[in-house]
């Protein structure tokens, strides 16, 4: 047997995370992220929700899990300790592509479809971005090529942490929910609890939107900003937005409601909560705040719907 021991390093559970430090990296990422997921969207049974498309964190990055092909399956993981990005199949094989500073979009786009080949597996992408700043195809991208790997690996380390409160938090919940999921898109880390309860949809939305906003949902998430807001924060929405739901108390008391194209939107500011001094239990407390909001304006059977301790049972 052949084993790797390594001492686990003493980290911040949420380390800073400023946007303008690392924004061109992000960028860059953001991208390479589509490209993989966009693999994933096309080879994938299709789910509920796009649940189909997202990728997922993992113990060294981000992750696809199993893509069925053929007889087969293969994945893809973004290992953000080594830096590379790893193909595997189900047959054994492997490539691996790495990822540092100067390999633009367009390299990397080309290297993994290289890959791909190599390992027997076909597919055809809509190969430039979806909902991006960014409009030029993969292909011809040589605009997006920084990859500072320390601020990749930061990132990183602030979803493992999210990863695990999204995951307890969403143990409370008896209805139906997603996975802990990102969703390449818009890079954010999310998950949505459902009251089961269909609602009519607008004939005008987007295939994307009939089929991500058929059910009643409150949703949670955390994304590392972007244009419109310029710092790394956590949100809440209730769709659709109940009457007086920014009326409802938030916690911590950072944390405030926002308008977000005509409704409210629950914010707690990252760079805030780190400071705290337990940051994770007022995470907790900002994701239930949220939902006690959206379930009681919404009139959720919030009781139905709880999962007690076991010792309760």
């Amino acid at each position: 047997m052949t084993s790797t021991l390594v001492s686990p390093p003493v980290l911040d559970e949420f380390p800073p995370l400023p946007l303008g430090e690392w924004e061109k990296t992000k960028d860059t990422l953001h991208l390479y992220l589509q490209v993989v997921g966009k693999i994933r969207l096309k080879l994938m049974p299709r789910r509920n929700h796009w649940w189909n498309v997202t990728l997922y964190v993992t113990s060294r990055g981000l992750g696809t899990g199993p893509i069925p092909y053929k007889f087969y399956t293969f994945a893809c993981e973004f290992d953000f300790i080594a830096h590379q990005l790893l193909l595997r199949t189900s047959t054994g094989a492997e490539e691996s592509i790495k990822l540092q500073d100067g390999l633009s979009v367009s390299a990397f786009y080309l290297q993994v479809m290289k890959a791909l080949e190599v390992l027997g597996i076909q597919v055809e992408l809509l190969a430039k971005p979806y909902d991006n700043k960014s409009t030029i195809p993969f292909a011809q991208d040589h605009d997006h090529a920084t990859y500072n790997a320390e601020q990749v690996h930061r990132y990183w380390r602030v979803l493992v942490t999210v990863d695990q409160v999204l995951k307890e938090f969403s143990g409370r919940f008896y209805g139906k929910t997603c996975p802990v999921q990102l969703y390449w898109h818009h890079l954010d880390l999310t998950v949505t609890r459902f009251s089961g309860k269909k609602i009519p949809v607008k004939p005008e939305s987007s295939t994307v939107e009939k089929d991500a906003y058929s059910h009643e949902v409150i949703s949670f998430g955390f994304w590392p900003g972007d244009n419109d807001v310029r710092f790394p924060a956590f949100y809440s929405y209730t769709f659709p937005s109940p009457e007086g739901l920014d009326k409802e108390p938030l916690e911590p008391k950072q944390a405030h409601w926002v308008d977000a194209n005509g409704s409210p939107m629950a914010i707690l500011n990252y760079e805030e909560l780190r400071l705290l001094d337990n940051p994770r239990q007022a995470l907790l407390d900002f994701l239930e705040s949220a939902y006690q909001a959206g379930a009681k304006r919404a009139k959720w059977p919030v009781e139905d719907l709880t999962v007690p301790p076991l010792e309760a049972l």
